[in-house]
């Protein structure tokens, strides 16, 4: 394998986050293992969305499958081709529909983790805008020879901003959220703070009044629990139309939705995103996509999983034609995340070796062999049909390399062979070096 290079930044990230058993948001390309269909027909959805269509797919697997790494994979991808990229983690207080605001909590926390390439970390809808408006001033100077400061300057720009608006005023709420646009323009231009940040609050959703908004803007409408989505289309558009590829939204932990104790309520989300489904498969929006992040029972419980509705099940359900071949079919709105197999762990155990070597300054000690060794260990102690997911190994095998760069008079065969070395069943906690290891969901 050719030696890596990559910066002490992203090495560390990586270690960090992999040794506490969360996903890592920078340098997953490093350990990007066995998933090459999975990620090739997402990459497609992506070309698809820069044409203008829209796309919406479910990542599906058990615990420690992979599914949320995909997801961050597909994410830096995204970003890297020009996309803007939003993710949010639901939880019992951000779902997609509720009594208390959690479908527009869902749409905040979406907004506030807004990202592009020059902004990856969040935060990124002023530079968006405040980019925008910036590269029409440079257009503006170029095309008519005139400076900032010149008579006409604002006005030629301004007709510049109001030419996209109108590309969306058409769409449900388009208008109002053309007005939001224009007076963050008008804000920029009399650099008027206060109408600036009056202007990102409403596109955040935290506006909680229609007669506050009406006071600040001028408009009439906020953005609540019944039309966020509505507004997630409008960006969508907004964003293809001021030079991005488009806006990407990835949900991850949806078993919170299959986890709400009261049926009406469950419904209720579970019929919200049946109409986002429908509304992105039938291309009614434009330059958009949406993965979903879920578990086999969120998807497959026919009590209280998207199953236990014939609409879902009709539109979800594999193929007849795939179960009989016995294989996958990647191109359908759900993607299955099987099992690694043992060659495809070995290669990310050998990545991850290469990595904390570099990371830590020192040779790397431990060979194929030896890493052919453990994964030989694991599926003795498992059996090789309930291995091997990427979270049974990865956090408790950072902790081996933990221990033998701290302790080096340890042997790796004794540690790995050890009565302290216990594994359980695929799917639960996986126990290299301590009894009650965390359970690592990548």
């Amino acid at each position: 394998m050719a030696k890596l290079k990559i910066s002490k930044k992203i090495s560390t990230a990586l270690i960090n986050s992999l040794g506490a058993g969360v996903v890592p948001r920078l340098g997953v390309e490093h350990i990007a293992v066995g998933r090459e269909q999975e990620l090739k027909s997402l990459l497609q959805n992506l070309d698809d969305i820069a044409e203008g269509v829209s796309a919406f797919r479910f990542i599906i697997g058990n615990y420690g499958s992979g599914k949320s790494f995909m997801l961050q994979l597909i994410r830096s991808r995204a970003m890297e081709q020009g996309f803007v990229v939003a993710d949010a983690d639901l939880s019992s207080e951000r779902r997609l529909a509720g009594s208390n605001n959690e479908g527009l909590a869902t749409y905040r926390e979406l907004m506030s983790r807004l990202a592009t390439k020059t902004r990856p970390d969040g935060g990124a809808l002023v530079s968006i805008l405040e980019g925008w408006i910036n590269k029409i001033q440079q257009e503006v100077a170029k095309e008519a020879g005139i400076r900032p400061n010149d008579e006409g300057f604002d006005d030629q720009v301004e007709a510049k901003i109001r030419e996209v608006v109108q590309y969306i005023e058409d769409l449900v709420h388009g208008f109002d959220f053309g007005s939001v646009i224009i007076a963050y323009w008008r804000g920029y231009r009399l650099d008027d703070d206060g109408l600036k940040n009056a202007s990102m609050r409403w596109l955040r959703g935290e506006f909680t009044t229609k007669i506050e908004a009406k006071a600040a803007l001028g408009v009439r409408v906020i953005i609540d629990d019944d039309s966020w989505y509505d507004y997630i289309k409008l960006l969508a558009k907004f964003v293809a139309e001021i030079g991005y590829k488009g806006l990407l939204i990835l949900v991850d932990e949806s078993v919170h939705l299959y986890q709400i104790s009261t049926t009406v309520t469950r419904e209720k989300n579970y019929n919200r995103l049946l109409a986002i489904f429908n509304d992105t498969m039938q291309c009614k929006a434009e330059h958009l996509g949406i993965l979903i992040g879920g578990t086999t029972k969120f998807l497959e419980d026919p009590n209280r999983g998207l199953f236990a509705d014939q609409a879902w099940r009709r539109r979800t359900k594999e193929s007849r034609f795939v179960t009989q071949a016995g294989v996958q079919e990647y191109s359908g709105p759900v993607i299955r995340l099987n099992p690694l197999s043992q060659e495809e762990i070995l290669t990310l155990l050998q990545r991850i070796t290469e990595i904390h070597a570099l990371n830590f300054g020192y040779e790397k000690a431990l060979t194929n062999r030896d890493l052919n060794e453990l994964v030989q260990e694991i599926v003795n102690r498992l059996g090789a049909e309930a291995l091997l997911t990427p979270g049974e190994i990865v956090r408790d095998f950072i902790s081996v390399l933990n221990i033998l760069h701290q302790n080096p008079k340890i042997a790796f065969r004794e540690l790995i062979h050890g009565s302290k070395f216990k594994l359980t069943a695929a799917g639960k906690d996986a126990n290299l070096v301590e009894d009650n290891a965390a359970e690592f969901s990548l």
